[in-house]
C-alpha cells in the first residue's frame, strides 16, 4: 500500500520462462525498504511454472496475447501500472533492498533525469556455472566503470517517471537484443539518463558458453544500424579501446592459418592476441582482485572468445547493412520521430 506522502512506484517484471529466478526477483522486490510499491509481473506467455510462482507470492500477473518479446511485456506492465514511477526489473535480477528507495530519491533530486539505471553486483544470483561467474564479473566491471551519465538505457534494472514514459512512448516491440539502445536514443534526446552504483542487484546470467557467445554476437550485430545512424554506440559497445581489442582478437584467430606458410608467422596472431589482451588490463586486474589468479586464467580464455564473437557480430552487421535496406533502417522510426517535448527542468 502507498505510504503517506510518497510517490507510488510500480515495479514491472517482464517474464518468459524464468521460473528458476523469478521467486528470488519477486521476494527481493517484496523486501524493499520503500513502502509505496506495487509489483506487476508481465508474463509473455510462459510455458513453465513461473506464473504459478508469481501467484503463490501474491503478485499480480498480466499476460501478453501471444509471445511477443520483452518489449511487449514491459509495455503491458506499464499499461497496467498505477505508479508515479516505473521501476523495470528483469525476472532474473534481484535488486538490493534499498534499490527502489534510491531510485526515487535520485529522480526526485534532479528533474533533468529521465531515467536512472542500476548496476550488477560481481556475484551471480545463482552460482552454478563458471560461465555465469565470468559474465557477472564482466558486466559488473563495465557497468561500474561507466557509472554516470550514459547514452543508453540498462533496461534490466531501471526507473523512470511514468510521465516520462508516457512522453517518450513505449518500447519498440519489433526489436530484439537492441530495444534498450533504441529507447536510449529516444529518451536521451530530451532527458539525461544516469547509471549509478546506488542502485544494484544480483543477476542470474546465462550459464553456457554457447548462449553467451550467441548473445554478444547478435547484440553487436543488431546495434550496427544504430551506430551508422548516430555515429556512436550505447553503453558496453561505446568504448573504442574495447572495440579495438575485439577486432584484434578476431584478427588473431583469422591469422592462425599463416602458421602453415611458415612457423615464424605464428608471431602475427601472437602479437594480435597480445594487443587484444592489453586493451582490457583494467578488467583483468579487477578479476584478479575479486577471484584470484586461477580464475583469471579462465576469464582470459572466455573473454577472448567473447571478443571474437563481438567483432564477428560487427562485421556481419555491417555486411547486412550493405545488402539489406530493411536492416539498415532498423532504427529509422526512432530517429525520424520529432524530439519529445522537453518538460520543465529537462536537459
Amino acid at each position: 500500500m502507498p505510504g503517506p506522502g510518497l510517490p507510488l512506484v510500480s515495479a514491472i517484471v517482464p517474464n518468459y520462462n524464468y521460473e528458476r529466478s523469478l521467486a528470488r526477483c519477486l521476494r527481493a522486490l517484496q523486501a524493499q525498504t520503500y513502502p509505496s510499491l506495487e509489483i506487476i509481473v508481465a508474463d509473455d506467455r510462459s510455458t513453465d511454472g513461473s506464473v504459478g510462482v508469481a501467484r503463490a507470492l501474491g503478485v499480480a500477473v498480466h499476460h501478453t496475447p501471444v509471445n511477443r518479446g520483452v518489449s511487449a511485456a514491459r509495455n503491458l506492465g506499464a499499461a497496467h501500472a498505477r505508479g508515479d514511477v516505473l521501476f523495470f526489473v528483469d525476472s532474473d535480477v534481484a535488486p538490493a533492498p534499498d534499490a527502489v528507495a534510491s531510485a526515487v530519491a535520485l529522480l526526485g533530486a534532479d528533474p533533468a533525469l529521465g531515467a536512472v539505471c542500476g548496476v550488477y553486483e560481481p556475484i551471480p544470483m545463482i552460482r552454478d556455472s563458471l560461465v555465469k561467474e565470468y559474465r557477472c564479473l564482466h558486466h559488473s566491471y563495465w557497468m561500474r566503470a561507466s557509472a554516470g551519465r550514459i547514452n543508453t538505457l540498462h533496461t534490466a534494472m531501471c526507473a523512470m517517471p511514468a510521465a516520462v514514459f508516457a512522453e517518450i512512448g513505449p518500447f519498440e516491440e519489433a526489436l530484439r537484443h537492441s530495444e534498450d539502445g533504441e529507447y536510449g536514443l529516444r529518451i536521451c534526446r530530451a532527458y539525461q539518463v544516469r547509471s549509478t552504483t546506488e542502485i544494484h542487484g544480483r543477476h542470474d546470467h546465462d550459464g553456457t558458453l554457447g548462449v553467451v557467445l550467441d548473445k554478444v554476437f547478435n547484440r553487436t550485430r543488431l546495434h550496427v544500424p544504430l551506430f551508422l545512424r548516430q555515429r556512436g554506440l550505447p553503453g558496453e559497445f561505446a568504448n573504442p579501446t574495447r572495440a579495438s581489442g575485439s577486432v584484434a582478437a578476431l584478427l588473431a584467430l583469422l591469422t592462425v592459418p599463416l602458421l602453415a606458410v611458415h612457423p615464424l608467422l605464428l608471431a602475427v596472431p601472437g602479437i594480435l592476441l597480445a594487443l587484444a589482451l592489453a586493451t582490457d588490463l583494467d578488467i583483468y586486474r579487477y578479476v584478479r582482485r575479486e577471484r584470484g589468479v586461477w580464475f583469471l586464467g579462465y576469464f582470459l580464455a572466455i573473454h577472448t572468445l567473447a571478443n571474437v564473437a563481438i567483432a564477428a557480430g560487427a562485421v556481419v552487421g555491417v555486411l547486412q547493412c550493405l545488402v539489406s535496406r530493411k536492416f539498415r533502417n532498423t532504427y529509422a522510426a526512432a530517429t525520424g520521430r520529432p524530439a519529445p517535448r522537453v518538460t520543465s527542468g529537462a536537459a
